[in-house]
């Protein structure tokens, strides 16, 4: 896996600059099509292995620079684009295409197959400089991306930038109430209502909104259980208390943030089943432990989880 630097506009050579140096159109072709270098789009290239190298997010910044060379001076990352440049994890959304606002358009410019110029003004105020380039500010960028993608993957963009601390709940709360006509804005209203900072990955913002969908119950977020004398030992991803259920979501994001140096999967694994039984030892609770791949199942994870729930209604009446 390559990293990129902060900048990486000058991993980005364009034909002029190719030609200029003593190449011509058929040796830049053949130097594609041998896989020494990689078109990023129309006229402009990187290396083959850089390109094969980086991974999603990276590509698009890539292609977000090939972009910028040929856009005007006041062009902007916006939307999702904006938070490709800020690291914030998606998910549900196409990084094959860059968007764009340009301060004070007269026109928007023609969009294309790797490229959205949108119209809208874009002043000084709502811009900020990151990496070298210049990109929306962070509510900004949220509200931006709710005019354009679904509310699930909305929300995973908003509370990404909640975690990273790029914004308050307030600011965000502020942008929709400026934005409200916003074409294609209806979706910005119920983002906000669902946006907790208190979700610390994709995984939990897709279950939280799994939640809402499929009219589960409330649960409550990173609940704290404390041992026999009143020290905190963890703390579960969500819990019902008054049911005496909490779920823990198991996924690479988890494994690698937690995963001990030198520890194994395996190791791990078993560390992590002697936390649940002595967090059950110390609540009584029972644990729901749920995959990314249960998330793809909606009706059937929920069907599950309300019937874990409703047994323990029952019980404790």
């Amino acid at each position: 896996m390559t990293t990129l630097p902060p900048d990486p506009s000058g991993l980005i050579r364009l034909r002029s600059e190719l030609i200029a140096e003593g190449l011509t159109d058929n040796q830049i072709k053949r130097l594609v099509r041998a896989e020494v270098l990689h078109r990023v789009r129309y006229g402009a290239y990187v290396r083959h292995q850089l390109w094969t190298e980086a991974d999603s997010s990276d590509r698009h910044r890539l292609l977000s620079r090939a972009v910028l060379r040929g856009a005007h001076e006041t062009t902007a990352l916006t939307h999702i684009s904006s938070l490709v440049e800020r690291k914030i994890p998606l998910w549900g959304v196409d990084l094959d295409v860059v968007h764009t606002t340009r301060a004070k358009p007269r026109s928007a410019g023609r969009r294309s197959q790797d490229w959205i110029p949108h119209r809208g003004v874009l002043d000084d105020s709502q811009v900020e400089e990151l990496n070298g380039v210049r990109i929306s500010r962070a509510a900004r960028s949220a509200m931006e991306v709710t005019t354009i993608a679904g509310v699930e993957a909305s929300l995973v963009a908003v509370n990404g930038l909640l975690r990273a601390k790029a914004m308050k709940l307030p600011e965000f709360a502020e942008q929709v109430k400026q934005c409200q006509y916003w074409p294609s804005s209806l979706t910005s209203d119920l983002v906000l209502r669902l946006a907790d900072p208190r979700l610390e990955s994709v995984g939990e913002d897709r279950f939280s909104f799994l939640a809402y969908m499929q009219g589960l119950p409330k649960p409550t977020p990173q609940v704290e259980v404390f041992d026999e004398f009143g020290l905190l030992f963890a703390r579960v991803d969500f819990a019902w208390p008054e049911l005496e259920v909490f779920l823990e979501f198991d996924g690479k994001v988890k494994y690698e943030r937690f995963r001990k140096e030198g520890e194994t999967l395996d190791e791990y694994l078993m560390r992590e089943k002697r936390r649940e039984e002595r967090i059950c030892q110390l609540t009584g609770w029972v644990c729901i432990r749920i995959t990314w791949a249960d998330l793809s199942s909606p009706e059937r994870l929920a069907g599950r989880i309300r019937t874990m729930l409703a047994s323990r209604r029952s019980r404790a009446s």
